[in-house]
């Protein structure tokens, strides 16, 4: 039986190279697919990720019908968050709302008093729904892909109550009170490692964290109040599976992304958004260093001749690093034909002129 330890993808983040670059894509379990909305009908989103048998399901359905190179687990940031007693719930159109956004030190310090380790007890329903989709990917030895939010993006969510353009509370207060920051912070990344082991422990085969609001941030309060969280959310990883880190907009930051530690050690891939070319991210992030990225999601509405000659570049920008994964530059578009998905999978392996 083939072993995911074999598989394009982790040869990859571990800098092998192979042929063509394996392909998956962020956000691909599930949203464009009408498989994945029959059976969401009726289901709450997060109550669909803590079904083991629906999250399973959902995360395999992409694997069947777009033969991608790795499955990615079918969660949501904020599920740690309600695994560890949080009050929040995904409102369709808008995303993660909650119900006492956190903004005081009293707040803060209520809040990091709750065990982390309370989500690795929660968690069953995680644990069980990666060991189900682990098992049935055996087969062909696909690998699946663990994900965490990583702590500003969660902190951002938290302080600010739900989605917001700026994080202006967030950011604030990381000046006005950089106490209480940290310790929400540093218990965000504890919450994040815990989740993340549940999923490695469940079979995982790498792990990505997200970082999606990294970008609204300048570099010198990039390294003061995130990096040395997001690297503690990973640390407990470290040499288990391989790790890609990702955000949105983080060009100027992207050699700060690898999240390197006092040795010199950092994450084995970077994704990378589809604004900065991989031939710059590559010089940016250095020969050790695999690269995850980054068609640009709206090619995915262009004519076929144009989408299939930007994948082309993003392939051949690709080859100046040690490695590359392809990707979007982001998350897959609600919207997308999936035809499109399967098309594009089919053109990257090499199977399409």
């Amino acid at each position: 039986m083939p072993d995911p330890v074999d598989s394009a993808l982790v040869h990859a983040l571990h800098g092998r190279r192979r042929d063509r670059p394996p392909v998956w894509f962020m956000r691909q379990a599930g949203r464009s697919l009408p498989e994945y909305r029959a059976l969401r009908v009726g289901t709450d989103m997060l109550d669909a990720c803590l079904d083991p048998a629906m999250a399973a399901e959902i995360t395999l359905q992409p694997v069947r019908r777009h033969r991608v190179d790795a499955a990615v687990f079918f969660s949501d940031i904020v599920v740690p968050l309600r695994l560890a007693g949080v009050d929040v719930a995904i409102e369709p159109g808008r995303g993660p709302v909650f119900a006492e956004p956190i903004r005081t030190a009293a707040q803060v310090a209520q809040l990091t008093s709750i065990d982390p380790g309370a989500v690795a007890e929660a968690a069953a329903p995680v644990h069980d729904a990666v060991a189900i989709a682990v098992a049935e990917l055996a087969a062909t030895g696909t690998p699946l892909v663990g994900f965490a939010g990583a702590p500003f993006t969660l902190s951002a969510y938290l302080i600010e109550g739900g989605p917001s353009k700026e994080h202006l509370r967030a950011r604030a207060m990381m000046h006005a009170d950089p106490a209480s920051w940290h310790r929400l912070a540093g218990w965000l990344a504890e919450v994040s490692a815990a989740f993340l082991q549940v999923q490695v422990g469940a079979g995982a085969s790498a792990v990505q964290l997200f970082d999606s609001w990294a970008g609204s941030l300048s570099r010198a309060d990039y390294l003061e109040f995130v990096a040395p969280h997001s690297r503690a959310a990973l640390a407990p990883l470290r040499g288990r599976v391989p790790a890609i880190h990702f955000g949105v907009g983080t060009g100027p930051i992207l050699a700060d992304m690898r999240l390197q530690d006092a040795d010199g050690v950092g994450v084995e891939g970077v994704g990378v958004d589809w604004r900065v070319p991989l031939d710059e991210a590559a010089a940016v992030l250095g020969p050790d260093t695999t690269v995850q990225g980054n068609i640009d999601p709206a090619m995915l509405q262009a004519p076929w001749e144009v989408l299939a000659a930007h994948v082309d570049d993003v392939i051949a920008l690709g080859r100046s690093a040690r490695a590359h994964i392809l990707n979007l530059g982001h998350g897959v578009p609600p919207d997308t034909d999936p035809d499109v998905l399967t098309r594009l999978v089919a053109y990257a392996h090499g199977e399409l002129g």
